[in-house]
């Protein structure tokens, strides 16, 4: 079956310096306003945001949970608009609790790490932080409002975490593309591959000074191109080419890795950095590590388990990982069909001794 159900992303995506001056002008069109966010994340925004802001606010419990989400949407009782103001996992409990609410969804990221403020994918975790799945919101954000000034505010680790995670989107989908054949590469397939390549371009050309720019806290054209491409390009991809181009082995094993619990610390898109190297191990595309080496190098990314804060190596210890990573459900099939918990553990082994 073709993948042709196209959810490219929010109804609109607002991206500028300053941007969030015009949150009030959003806001009129509803009568009632209700925040989620986080205890770091609201402290950012209103130290930043120009304007009151006396709609009432709710904390999330950091799990991205359905249970989080129903209790939420519980205490808030009644909205049309839910605003979420935070990172990934506060957008992605803000979908479950806007939708049990029946309210529209308005994000504000307050950093760059990844495309949940873009996509109507939800990831879901149980309340113990491990995996649960992956969801779909039955429809996109209201409005996602980027601004470029205030995300400045991002801390550097978060920012190269992001960058990581995204660059993932061509990695993951090269490896399903390369074996599809021409009438599955569809106008709206090859338009998600285009983006996936134009990130990958970005990000090995621009990455390294967008991250000097934050550290000297310069808005630069640089700057502005990583954070669209971490957010919303990020989200194209997906977007269009949908099962083709969400994810692969990278983020199937990452999930997995969910319940070790010494890698909960872990950033996302640092855990993701590790598993690229393992799932070009696993296509046997050791050149392609090599190639990479230098961007990891320079961004200081994972590269062995240690990186991660996995010390032991034996299988009977990933077994939960591997079988996981394996589950037909899951998106490592995407790439080999007979995959085995033998072949992943392998191309573990594999990159440790790189």
């Amino acid at each position: 079956m073709l993948a042709n159900e196209v959810r490219p992303g929010p109804n609109r995506y607002v991206t500028g310096e300053h941007v969030l001056k015009d949150l009030p002008d959003y806001l009129k069109a509803f009568k009632q306003v209700a925040v989620i966010t986080g205890n770091q994340s609201f402290a950012a925004f209103e130290a930043y945001y120009p304007h009151d802001f006396d709609y009432p606010v709710y904390r999330y419990d950091g799990s991205s949970s359905y249970e989080n989400g129903q209790f939420l949407a519980d205490q808030i009782g009644s909205a049309d608009a839910v605003v979420a103001i935070g990172g990934g996992r506060v957008a992605d409990t803000a979908k479950i609790a806007s939708e049990r609410l029946g309210a529209e969804l308005i994000v504000i990221p307050t950093l760059v790490s990844n495309c949940a403020p873009f996509t109507p994918v939800i990831v879901v975790y149980h309340p113990d932080h491990t995996i649960n799945k992956i969801d779909y919101a039955k429809k996109g954000a209201y409005l996602t409002l980027v601004d470029t000034a205030f995300l400045l505010a991002t801390p550097v680790d978060y920012f190269i975490a992001g960058i990581a995670d995204t660059l993932a989107k061509y990695y993951e989908m090269e490896a399903i593309y390369r074996h599809l054949t021409e009438d599955q590469k569809t106008a709206l397939v090859r338009l998600g591959f285009q983006s996936a390549c134009l990130i990958k371009e970005l990000l090995i050309q621009d990455a390294d000074q967008a991250v000097a720019d934050l550290q000297a806290q310069h808005l630069t054209p640089a700057f502005a191109r990583i954070t669209d491409a971490i957010i919303a390009l990020a989200g194209e991809v997906g977007g269009f080419a949908v099962e083709f181009g969400r994810t692969s082995g990278a983020h199937a094993l990452h999930d997995g890795l969910s319940y070790l619990a010494e890698t909960h610390a872990v950033l996302h898109g640092n855990k993701v950095a590790y598993c690229i190297w393992v799932q070009l191990a696993y296509t046997n595309d050791f050149a392609v590590i090599e190639e990479l080496r230098p961007f990891y190098e320079a961004l200081h990314l994972p590269m062995k388990l240690k990186d991660i804060h996995v010390t032991r190596t034996d299988q009977a210890y990933f077994e939960d990982v591997l079988q996981y990573a394996i589950k037909p459900e899951e998106t490592f099939v995407l790439i080999d069909p007979a995959i085995t918990t033998e072949k992943v553990y392998q191309a573990i082994l594999a990159v440790e001794a790189l």
